[in-house]
């Protein structure tokens, strides 16, 4: 083990370094200011908050290349050395191959998913019956909290970076990312949110318990756990906005030849849109939290009406940025399905540029639609109705992309596998959860089922019955080229079905449960909610124990499957036309691109060529079944 060389080891001794800094430091001001007394816990524990990530990091080699050039000594070439992985350890290092870093986002995601769903689990327990059964009401509020912040902070967002990371730029038919050391770093600022959010039960007065909206006032008075929400957003809010950036150069100046932009396939332009949506929101949350933390730190008055604060204005700024990330969630989703089902339904994707087009729209409309979860908020009644306006017709691209999809599965010949499956099981979740939010852009209905678990079962319905399906489907469709092996089809038509029946049993009830008035983020309810609660817990750790059939099938498959072909869904966008797993620097020459990437069924259509040979992959019979059915 050694101390000098960049690693984990390394790493361990930065974050002590940087507590250690972050003591002195607190203590020497504290001192020059005359502040009493100088040692104070919980200012010290604020700045090592800061410093220990930070020392953790240099220690880890995340900043070597970038000190080593700061420091002015001579600039070493990228000899792509580091790149890929030759065992499981080189998992746990900085490595700049995207495809590297596109499995490490995508395992880490998915530990935060296990995490994030028995928090779920011990939730919905206390839930089962009325009363109190095995936590008081504080770390309750605390288990939904961190539930909800790790599967929306550490899962679901970069989980779909992680598979863009992996697919993106071969489906471009790039070598790399535009900035692979910054992609790296990008990757490992996550780890570090991920330990704050759960380091936070440790603190003094528990962990955070405000939710994943952390609301001021009460975030600005809540116990020392809460500034764990405070800072370890600010990592995953930085790494999602630099991977962001990283995509949109990647996309733009890095596409083979011949391929345009109406050339690109639309999980492409899904990223290309959520790319402009994080760089563009994401600092409001960033500003939102700073103020929090200058609030309680430093004594400023943002949201204390007493000194001339506004209460408001946290809220106005949060949602700002948190209703645009919905779509940040939702985005990337769309353009796996799209993918996915023109390739299994062997035709071209329905209105293609239209798709395009849409994608764009609710970027735009994304972001004039925050103030409607601020209806009974106490906000000026005149912005009530454009909110409910604009709310309404940010559904308009959202339907567009529903009947794209349909059309393109209209006579199309099915083969209903597993991405497949899961492909039309968020057909099915997000239309039902697309019309609960149409109906909630209606100002009095809205009022009725402010705060129940009506809400709770809308947004369950498009985060995980949206978002979730698309990425379990994502993680099927691509294993093969991601592993080199095959999936087990029949377990994961079990997870399939064992997901969507426990799923719409959990949330399903809960629509009728929160027009009836049952509270949400409360531990105790009335007895009148008792059997449907009962219900409802034990449907959904049907849904738990699905999730480990899942995992279950990915170690097992991934260690023992069978070989898998280069192209075994005989699908026509680049990432298919190299070995799988893909050659370390992707391909050996840069492919050129000569066609649409949907041509199904089209005679002698081709996407790509290398060494001006045409592909062989393409003009397949419509309707012929894939080699492995």
């Amino acid at each position: 083990m050694s101390l000098r060389a960049p690693g984990l080891p390394r790493a361990g001794l930065g974050a002590l370094i940087g507590v250690g800094l972050a003591y002195a430091i607190t203590v020497v001001a504290r001192a020059l200011y005359g502040w009493d007394p100088v040692v104070d816990g919980e200012a010290v524990l604020q700045v090592a908050l800061i410093g220990a990530p930070f020392g953790f990091l240099i220690g880890l080699g995340a900043f070597d290349y970038w000190f080593y050039w700061a420091a002015g000594r001579k600039t070493r070439p990228e000899d792509h050395s580091s790149h890929g992985a030759h065992s499981w350890k080189d998992y746990f290092r900085v490595n700049t191959d995207h495809k590297v870093i596109g499995i490490q986002y995508t395992v880490h995601s998915f530990f935060f998913l296990l995490v994030g769903g028995m928090f779920a689990m011990l939730v919905r327990a206390e839930l089962a019956e009325p009363g109190m059964q095995f936590v008081n009401p504080n770390a309750y509020n605390g288990l939904f909290s961190v539930h909800a912040s790790i599967l929306i902070f550490l899962f679901i967002i970069p989980v779909f970076a992680g598979l863009a990371n992996y697919v993106l730029p071969l489906m471009i038919g790039a070598p790399d990312m535009a900035f692979p050391r910054l992609n790296a770093l990008s990757f490992w600022m996550l780890p570090m949110a991920g330990i704050m959010f759960l380091l936070s039960f440790l603190a003094p007065g528990g962990s955070f318990a405000t939710g994943w909206t952390a609301y001021a006032p009460l975030s600005v008075d809540a116990p020392i756990g809460q500034v764990f929400f405070t800072i370890g957003v600010q990592f995953a809010g930085a790494s999602s906005i630099a991977t962001a950036l990283n995509f949109l150069v990647t996309i733009i100046t890095m596409r083979a030849p011949g391929m345009s932009f109406f050339r690109m396939p639309l999980l492409v332009w899904a990223n290309f849109s959520t790319s402009l949506l994080v760089v563009i929101a994401t600092p409001f949350i960033a500003a939102s939290q700073f103020m929090v933390l200058l609030d309680r730190a430093l004594g400023f008055s943002f949201f204390d009406a007493a000194k001339g604060g506004d209460v408001l204005m946290y809220q106005h700024v949060f949602w700002f940025y948190s209703h645009p990330a919905v779509y940040i969630m939702m985005l990337p989703g769309f353009g796996i399905i799209s993918e996915i089902l023109a390739v299994k339904a062997r035709k071209p994707i329905f209105g293609y540029r239209m798709m395009a087009f849409s994608l764009l729209a609710i970027v735009v409309l994304g972001f004039t639609v925050w103030a409607h979860h601020m209806f009974v908020s106490g906000m000026q009644e005149w912005i009530r109705v454009p909110m409910m306006i604009t709310t309404a017709v940010i559904a308009v691209p959202t339907g567009i992309k529903i009947f794209s999809w349909l059309a393109t599965l209209w006579r199309g010949v099915l083969h209903l596998d597993t991405p497949m499956l899961f492909a039309l099981g968020f057909l099915t979740m997000f239309t039902l959860g697309g019309i609960s939010g149409v109906s909630l852009a209606l100002i009095p209905f809205d009022i009725h089922v402010s705060d129940t678990y009506y809400i709770v079962a809308h947004i369950h319905y498009v985060l995980f019955g949206g978002s979730l399906f698309t990425i379990f489907a994502g993680v099927y469709y691509w294993f093969p080229k991601m592993t080199g092996r095959m999936f087990d089809e029949r377990l994961g038509k079990w997870h399939f079905w064992t997901t969507f029946i426990g799923f719409n049993l959990t949330f399903g009830p809960m629509h009728l449960i929160g027009i009836q008035g049952m509270p949400r983020r409360v531990a105790d309810y009335s007895q009148q909610f008792a059997t449907w609660n009962l219900f409802i817990s034990c449907a959904s750790f049907v849904v738990g124990l699905s999730t480990l059939l899942f995992v279950y099938n990915m170690v097992v498959s991934w260690r023992a499957g069978a070989r898998a072909p280069a192209n075994p869904w005989r699908a026509m966008t680049l990432e298919w036309q190299v070995s799988s797993p893909p050659p370390i620097f992707n391909f050996d020459t840069i492919p050129t691109v000569v066609g649409g990437p949907y041509e199904y069924g089209v005679p002698g259509a081709v996407h790509g060529v290398f060494k001006g040979a045409e592909v062989k992959t393409t003009a397949a019979p419509a309707g012929a079944a894939p080699a492995g059915d």
